[in-house]
């Protein structure tokens, strides 16, 4: 009568996931919802969301991502999907690939770094005929 059915993570969508200063993960994290990491990791972090490294964050792997904000360290390669916002305390190192890039004064940013326009989910007409 009043089970709950599990949620879809579209329905995680908006909700953060977060990892506290002092916290030390080794190993991969994949997530489907925004995540904010203020601890360490040493792996590789994907996410169809939005990750915010926080001043005392730092990351040493590869992220994927649709969205990011980084004010803290991160060493290795980047893929942002949209934008990328780097804080004037973020450290980058690196590889960094996105769709927008926001850097700002007194930031660190020692990467190469590669622009790809932001490419909408458009689905070619292909010819077909639609509402007749």
């Amino acid at each position: 009568m009043f089970e709950k059915s599990p949620k879809s993570y579209t329905d995680l969508l908006g909700k953060t996931n977060r990892i506290v200063e002092g916290t030390l993960i080794k190993g991969d994290i994949i997530s489907q919802a925004d995540f904010r990491l203020d601890g360490e990791l040493v792996g590789n972090f994907s996410s169809k969301g939005k990750i915010v490294i926080g001043p005392a964050g730092s990351v040493i792997g590869d992220i994927i991502c649709k969205n990011a904000d980084i004010e803290g360290k991160f060493d290795g390669k980047i893929e942002v999907k949209e934008i990328l916002n780097v804080k004037s305390k973020a450290s980058i190192h690196g590889e960094v690939i996105c769709g927008k890039l926001s850097v700002e004064p007194g930031a660190d940013f020692s990467a190469s770094c590669f622009m790809k326009p932001i490419i909408k989910n458009t689905k070619p007409n292909d010819g077909e005929q639609g509402g007749q």
